[in-house]
């Protein structure tokens, strides 16, 4: 039994941190730069910091937006079970 507790833990890990959503504005990005920062909510409904996109294309008009749920992610919402991260990737 606890072997079994063992790999569904496991599996419901890695299985949360497949989640992506991809948002493409005018043609999408191109690859040839990108920032990367962490949203973060408390209960996943009050937000503790603003990621705005806008400011991370820095004025392109042809960019990506992927919001994903990392490993990384996963790991500080077992560490603080109140906290919920998202990590998001401007493409240039």
């Amino acid at each position: 039994m606890k072997k079994l507790s063992v790999v569904l833990i496991a599996v419901m890990f890695f299985a949360a941190s497949c989640i992506t959503h991809t948002h493409v504005i005018g043609s999408g990005g191109t690859g040839g730069s990108s920032e990367i920062k962490r949203q973060m909510y408390i209960l996943a409904l009050v937000p503790i910091n603003v990621v705005d996109t806008k400011a991370m294309a820095g004025g392109a008009t042809d960019y990506t937006i992927e919001t994903t749920s990392t490993v990384v992610d996963v790991i500080i919402s077992g560490i603080v079970p109140l906290l919920n991260t998202r990590t998001v990737t401007v493409t240039k």
